[in-house]
């Protein structure tokens, strides 16, 4: 085995993939296991007094040894694994022959059925086809020589040695074609715990990438990124869009340490990604230290204005309670409008999920209008909350590319 695993790695080539690698191991064990079964079998004979003929034994070693070396030295697999087989085909018949018919020899041409067992291992079960037809007619062939040509007399080997020998190459045969099939058992269940040691690190990898696109996208836009490809661009004709901003962050910012700025940011925007989830709203992104979300993106309800509006005053209310976010005394001002917008995935490396449109760019003119503490909404947004929430009295602002709007200042809800 020692010689064989340094044999293997002489004539394994590092390019081989698994298979190749497997396929080519096995045909040297079967060449092992068949040089040692010759010389085994002579030397029972030998040792039994039947001075058989030594020059078929040493024939089939001196060649299969020949054959070994070309390939070494032309790496040529092919020619390899023909040369090899054809000698296991041929050599049990020519020793049949050499001695006498199927029963002189006990049986010994069943050792050739090693050439399609091989086939099958080191070609395919297709390409083995042509080398079990070749063992069938070889045998059938055989057979047909020994029913016409015998005239009845013994062979001169007495029938305690026939029945020795019938038991040795029967034993030869059997254990030569399950020490192939068991090596090759044991490598294929190697190859297949690898495979799902593989699998599951492809399926964690997996998990991840989705944790992360979920992270990055709303919901319904990863599923939808996952399972079809080219653009993903959409227009609504009603969405409801939410611009937070953090007031006078800026100047705290340039009091604090790169990485307490980022602390800080990190804190606040994910309270209001745990805003966003409970009121099943969409994070679009964030930019600098404001955040946008938006409703009525996934079709699901209708009452995406009210979400939105409950979800600011929510921040509003945790700007002013929440021991995190009252530690710099900061506050938001809001800006909220309702009307159509473009939605889509931009970028091939990063993706982003953005919305476009004059709805997105009055929600954010109106964030810049409110004041510290405060929610500002356009008037459609206004209609749509109806009389279930509170409202200043309406103020007219003139908005880039819209002129003068309409807009009020959301309070609260209507206490029942």
């Amino acid at each position: 085995m020692g010689l064989l695993a340094r044999l293997s790695q002489a004539a394994i080539d590092p390019r081989d993939d698994d298979e190749t690698r497997l396929r080519k191991t096995l045909l040297l064990l079967a060449s092992g296991l068949m040089n040692v079964a010759a010389f085994i079998w002579l030397a029972i004979y030998w040792w039994m007094g039947l001075k058989l003929s030594t020059t078929i034994p040493v024939l089939f070693q001196l060649a299969s040894a020949l054959i070994l070396i070309i390939y070494l030295r032309t790496r040529n697999f092919d020619f390899f694994r023909v040369a090899q087989l054809s000698l296991f085909l041929f050599f049990p018949f020519v020793i049949q022959w050499s001695i006498g018919n199927f029963v002189s020899s006990s049986g010994i041409g069943l050792l050739a059925l090693l050439a399609p067992v091989g086939a099958v291992v080191v070609y395919g079960r297709k390409d083995s086809i042509p080398w079990f037809f070749a063992y069938v007619v070889f045998t059938v062939v055989s057979g047909i020589f020994d029913y016409y040509l015998l005239n009845g007399h013994e062979s001169g080997i007495p029938m305690r040695t026939v029945a020795v020998f019938f038991v040795l190459n029967f034993t030869i045969v059997s254990t030569m074609v399950y020490l192939l099939l068991n090596y090759f058992v044991r490598e294929r269940d190697k190859f297949q715990l690898e495979l799902g040691r593989q699998h599951d690190l492809i399926q964690q990898e997996r998990e991840k990438s989705d944790r992360l696109l979920y992270n990055v996208l709303p919901g319904h836009v990863a599923d939808r990124l996952k399972s079809q490809s080219g653009t993903i661009a959409d227009g609504f004709a009603d969405v409801s869009v939410m611009f937070a901003d953090i007031v006078n962050f800026t100047q705290l910012a340039e009091n604090l340490a790169p990485n307490q700025v980022v602390s800080y940011l990190d804190t606040i925007f994910s309270r209001i990604d745990e805003l966003a989830m409970h009121y099943g709203v969409d994070k679009i992104k964030t930019i600098g230290d404001a955040y946008m979300v938006a409703g009525g993106l996934d079709n699901k309800s209708l009452d995406y204005p009210e979400r939105v509006a409950d979800l600011a005053l929510h921040l509003l209310e945790i700007a002013r309670t929440d021991p995190e976010l009252t530690r710099y005394k900061l506050s938001f001002h809001i800006g909220i409008a309702t009307g159509p917008v473009v939605a889509g995935v931009i970028g091939a490396t990063r993706f982003l999920y953005d919305l476009w449109g004059d709805t997105v760019n009055v929600s954010a003119r109106l964030m810049g209008e409110a004041q510290s503490g405060s929610i500002m909404v356009d008037q459609v947004t206004y209609r749509r909350l109806g009389s279930r929430f509170m409202f200043d009295q309406p103020i007219e602002i003139n908005a880039k590319g819209k002129g003068i709007i309409t807009v009020y200042r959301l309070l609260g809800r209507q206490i029942a």
